[in-house]
């Protein structure tokens, strides 16, 4: 192979490993934007089919009409939302990759009301498999470091 058959491969692997990652990046903040919406099919196409959902109060929820129900049941409840995915690291190998970031959700029971929200934020790890159609989702945990105001609704408590 030629010196600039090198370099030109070189470079479309580092092209081909950003736009993966700008592509994860975009599905996160695509899908998450969604839930504000509470606009739950546009979410839940970021996930695969046989996706797993892990997060504390809720432990494992397994496939994605199960993980679709399971956050309609929880988030449905409120008048509005807030999800911020912040610090969103990737790593490309393939057709697989994995990611990291925080969560801080904001959510708040009744427009104008004098209660405070209830917001809380904890570490997020992600795996992704490449799909004919782009990146989906296929594990996702998350974890609960802190919280604040009351879970009036209990959407985040675990079960007794």
């Amino acid at each position: 192979m030629s010196t600039t058959s090198a370099h030109d491969d070189t470079l479309a692997r580092r092209l081909r490993r950003l736009e993966d990652k700008e592509s994860l990046r975009a599905l996160m903040i695509h899908g998450w934007r969604a839930l504000d919406r509470k606009d739950w099919r546009t979410w839940i196409e970021c996930w695969a089919e046989d996706a797993v959902l892990e997060f504390g109060p809720w432990d494992h929820i397994l496939g994605r009409e199960a993980i679709l129900a399971k956050v309609i049941e929880a988030e449905a409840p409120y008048a509005t939302m807030q999800h911020h995915i912040l610090n969103m690291d990737f790593e490309v190998r393939g057709d697989r990759a994995t990611g990291v970031g925080y969560m801080w959700f904001v959510a708040v029971t009744g427009p104008g009301t004098a209660a405070s929200p209830y917001a809380m934020g904890g570490p997020y790890a992600w795996e992704y498999a490449r799909h004919t159609d782009g990146w989906r989702l296929t594990r996702q945990q998350l974890g609960v470091w802190w919280t604040t105001g009351e879970d009036v609704l209990r959407s985040f408590t675990a079960a007794d």
